[in-house]
């Protein structure tokens, strides 16, 4: 042992969050950068980043902070948060979620960090969840199939309505609203129906209605006033007109209350947020569509269903929905492209540990604690203005209303004000007889209480409307009865998780994707109770800490992009893309120039882009790119010049799809400029920019941001997303206004229903930055894009790169050309891609934005070994494919054809391939004591579809 003391800078550097979350350690870099042939990051930098755009001061943001730092300031922050008991409603409540869910659904990685189930083999676990979220919601509501969840109640009435709008078949451009619908989604109904040209009518459905008028109607149940209306012969009533009927439901109440499906609905949407999900001042939460399934192939979103496998055995995979937005475009049905999977999964275990008669015993309680609330205020001499209701009443209050919401206040509750004269109260499985007793004291009026509870509980009957009771049976599948007990809930959650792979397995090559580290300090925060139980439409002052960490946050986004204002409202990156395309339109129409209507969009681009552009009342006009995959310029000069007078908008994605950075990136914005347009950045490849370049500043003038991959909120499966938009300050007026609480109003509504979005997970970003800090945040760039050309250069011999820079440079990404391979041996892009599954590895994206190639983003936080791995893995790969193109190996039966294989298909006693078990399931060594096996063989797609079951 030496006696010299190292400094306290080296010992406090042991606390370095930066060195943990970048992968390759300073030695491996420089190894790396050998193979490129080159000596330093900055180097690396200089040869791909267009000197043009570079960014040569440093991020405007505090250098890093340690873990235990970050945490003490995020409980700091917190702490300004005043949970108080929330019995505002307006579909968002209280919740209980079992310990045995939150420990190993919502907080364990293997579930967080998963990917999207393009690949069924390797997701069997999470599919079979979102079969029983589906299973649960179809049940529920009546309704004979529904999605794998959307993103929030009122963003899937917005796509009901629009739903309800493809698939009329007459002119008719004029949709209803009930004003018993929730305000928040009344909102942002109406927003995207400004942007498409339809007339919202909000009205009041028991009048006399013209249903002949309109193409569809939104009816909310119970109300949001807690009124249990019988829509029955208002449904006959839309339907005789030619319209069709949505009812927006609350699934708790439906174990009680006749499903909308034995009603006629057309289309029943909703929240499961109370299904286990905490509050988390908005979000997330998951959706739910349910539908006809002669309507199936119009609904959005993602649908699970049934298939078999090359055995035989049953399997499950994404249905007729996946990716159909970059398959269709601007013709796509939305532009959603994700969900709201982890919600969805804790939504679904929720009604496996509970089970029917648990919910049903749970929507009993939570009734029968409202009526004898009801019960007791109308012995106080209240004026219950609800007849019939399952957990909402309003409550006439007069000129006590301010005084009323005041000594709820007092006593730690949140009632909502609805208005002057009138106060809401919404019960939920949190809710407790001390809490009935303290509503009854304040709405006493100091008067002193001549009964008790007790007393009051006989008399309080039940006050759900006699001819909607329930009859009909839900939840009858065996998974919702087999696991009540907690050992065994715990060993089918592990039973699932053990089939998938995640990024706690293995790396997850995914281009366009970022899966990158989602450090466990970023994911503590949001299970805190100040973050998780925060209603999102609380007084303002009791979500000081909330308003405090979006604000930084807000600052922090800026700082990077070189934008001016930020909005955190859209939940998904495709919601923050149209959020930016109305601000823009907006924009115009304020200019006085409303016929800009025209959206250039190169040919490359994410599928999104133009269904968004379509959602936003664009029309889309296709931009050439030339052989190297850039932007071809004269065509868009062309274009440019040929829609001048009509030109809104360029959607460009920076650094491009094809994973290369644009030199002309400025002279595209300029051109977009100089014919009266505005310039959107596609920010889905953020992770190549940061510290390097801003959007804001080489053109762009709005940019929507993926938190779930450049600021490290995890996919979760496929959602949670958070998709902010930033723009320039001509523009901030211009962002979505904020339902319900009142603040930033302008021309363009909401885009989500709560103010924030989903911000119970904007705690992970802000974590993230404050972690890396300035100077973490530009080497982690750095060293996405070392790792993409080193994975890039090792691959080169052995498949073409297809596109590159003119130093045959790649961007984050690098996309290699499989086709000549198809040509020569038969072996074709999805062959390979389960072939990686015999390797532990998640596939690459497949034939996106190119047919017949893989594109591959390692991201930052990929080690050189796993690189390594990975890349070893594809020479493998293509070795196999050497021996099918030189004779020596069965071209129609071969490791590539038949992978994935399975330990089952390895233990059959007669092995009838001409390779060996050992070359099927042990291509290298490491695998023989690290293997994963995946569930089941190749998943038949197509037979799936042609017997479409998407339930259980």
């Amino acid at each position: 042992m030496t006696d010299d003391l190292r400094s306290l800078d080296d010992l406090e550097d042991n606390d370095n969050f930066i060195r943990r979350h970048i992968g390759p350690s300073d030695t491996d870099q420089a190894d790396m950068l050998a193979t490129l042939g080159l000596s330093s990051l900055e180097a690396l930098v200089n040869e791909v980043i267009p000197s043009g755009i570079r960014l040569r001061v440093p991020l405007a943001i505090d250098q890093a902070r340690s873990e235990s730092e970050v945490l003490d300031k995020l409980r700091t922050i917190a702490s300004q948060n005043l949970v108080m008991k929330s019995l505002i409603g307006m579909g968002y409540y209280n919740t209980w979620t079992p310990a045995v869910i939150q420990r190993n659904v919502l907080e364990n990685p293997a579930w967080y960090t998963a990917y999207t189930p393009y690949q069924p083999e390797i997701s069997q676990g999470r599919l079979e969840a979102l079969l029983n979220f589906q299973t649960m919601v179809s049940d529920l509501t009546g309704m004979e199939i529904a999605n794998a969840s959307l993103l929030d109640e009122a963003t899937a009435a917005a796509e009901a309505m629009a739903m309800c709008l493809r698939l009329t078949d007459h002119d008719r451009q004029v949709f209803f609203v009930s004003q018993d619908c929730h305000p928040q989604t009344i909102a942002v109904v109406q927003t995207r129906a400004d942007a498409i040209g339809v007339k919202i009518i909000v009205g009041d459905h028991c009048q006399d209605f013209e249903y002949q008028s309109v193409f569809g109607a939104l009816f909310q149940y119970p109300a949001s006033n807690g009124e249990i209306r019988d829509y029955r012969k208002t449904v006959a009533l839309a339907h005789a007109g030619g319209a069709f009927a949505v009812v927006s439901a609350d699934l708790l109440s439906l174990t009680l209350l006749t499903p909308p499906g034995e009603f006629d609905a057309d289309i029943v949407v909703g929240t499961t947020q109370r299904f286990g999900m905490p509050l988390g001042y908005g979000g997330p939460h998951a959706a739910y569509m349910a539908t006809r399934r002669t309507l199936v192939r119009a609904m959005p979103g993602r649908l699970v269903g049934t298939s078999i496998d090359s055995h035989g055995n049953p399997a499950f995979r994404l249905a007729i929905q996946t990716r159909e937005q970059h398959i269709r475009r601007e013709k796509a049905t939305s532009n959603i492209c994700t969900a709201q999977v982890l919600p969805a999964v804790v939504a679904s275990m929720y009604a496996v540990y509970h089970g029917p008669e648990g919910l049903k015993t749970i929507a009993e309680r939570v009734h029968r604690l409202t009526a004898v609330l009801v019960c007791g205020l109308r012995r106080l001499g209240c004026d219950v203005k609800t007849r019939y209701f399952f957990d909402t009443i309003n409550v006439a209050t007069g000129l006590r209303t301010a005084a009323i919401l005041a000594a709820a206040v007092s006593k730690q509750i949140n009632l909502r004000h609805v208005d002057n004269s009138t106060v809401g109260i919404s019960f939920d499985e949190t809710t407790t007889r001390a809490d009935i007793e303290t509503l009854w004291r304040i709405f006493s009026a100091q008067k002193q209480i001549e009964f008790t509870l007790k007393e009051i509980e006989p008399g309080a009957t039940n006050q759900l409307p006699p001819t909607l009771y329930r009859t009909t049976a839900y939840l009858s599948h065996p998974v919702f009865s087999n696991y009540h007990s907690e050992t065994e809930m715990l060993r089918y959650m592990r039973t699932l998780a053990d089939k998938d792979i995640a990024l706690d397995r293995a790396m997850i090559p995914l281009g366009s994707c970022t899966m990158k580290l989602n450090a466990t300090s970023e994911m503590l925060p949001i299970t805190w109770q100040a973050f998780s139980d925060m209603h999102p439409f609380a007084p303002l002052d009791q979500a000081r800490g909330y308003q405090q960490l979006t604000r930084e946050l807000e600052i922090m986004l800026c700082a990077i992009t070189g934008f001016d204002a930020v909005s955190l409202q859209p939940n998904a990156g495709a919601q923050g893309e149209f959020a930016g395309l109305l601000a823009i339109r907006a924009y115009h129409t304020h200019r006085g120039e409303a016929q800009r209507n025209i959206c250039l969009i190169p040919s490359s681009a994410h599928g999104t882009n133009p269904a968004s552009a379509h959602m936003a009342g664009l029309d889309v006009v296709v931009v050439a790119c030339d052989v190297a995959g850039n932007v071809d310029v004269s065509d868009l000069k062309a274009k440019a010049e040929q829609h001048r007078e009509n030109l809104a908008a360029l959607m460009i994605t920076y650094p491009s799809t094809h994973g290369v950075f644009e030199t002309s990136i400025k002279l595209i914005c300029e051109i977009i400029h100089q014919h009266g347009g505005q310039v959107y950045i596609d920010g889905a490849n953020m992770n190549a920019l940061v510290g390097l370049a801003m959007p804001g500043e080489f053109g762009g003038d709005v940019c929507h941001l993926n938190l779930h991959k450049t600021f490290c909120i995890p996919h979760g499966g496929g959602g949670p997303g958070v998709g902010p938009t930033a723009v320039r300050g001509h523009l901030a007026q211009f962002l979505p206004a904020q339902a319900v609480i009142g603040i930033r109003p302008n021309d363009v509504g909401p885009v989500s229903a709560a103010p924030w979005g989903s911000a119970g997970v904007l705690p992970i970003s802000y974590a993230y930055i404050a972690l890396m800090g300035a100077d973490g945040l530009l080497n982690a760039t750095r060293v996405a894009i070392l790792n993409a050309n080193y994975v890039a250069r090792r691959l080169a011999p052995h498949f073409p790169i297809l596109y590159t820079d003119a130093k045959g440079m790649v961007a984050h990404e690098c996309i290699i050309d499989l086709r000549p391979i198809k040509d020569s041996s038969g072996v074709a892009v999805e062959d390979i891609a389960k072939r990686l599954i015999d390797f532990g590895f998640h596939a690459p994206t497949m034939s996106f934005p190119v047919p017949g190639t893989l594109m591959i983003e390692p991201t930052e936080s990929e080690s050189k070994e796993e690189l390594d791995r990975f890349c070893e893995a594809m020479i493998q790969i293509r070795d196999e494919i050497r021996a099918i193109e030189n004779g020596t190996m069965d071209p129609s039966d071969n490791p590539l054809r038949n992978a994935p294989h399975t330990a089952e298909a390895l233990a059959t006693e007669s092995w009838r391939h001409p390779y060996t078990r050992a070359q099927a399931a042990f291509p290298v060594k490491l695998l023989r004591t690290n293997k994963y096996w995946p569930p089941v063989g190749r998943v038949d797609s197509v037979y799936g579809d042609r017997h479409l079951v998407c339930a259980r």
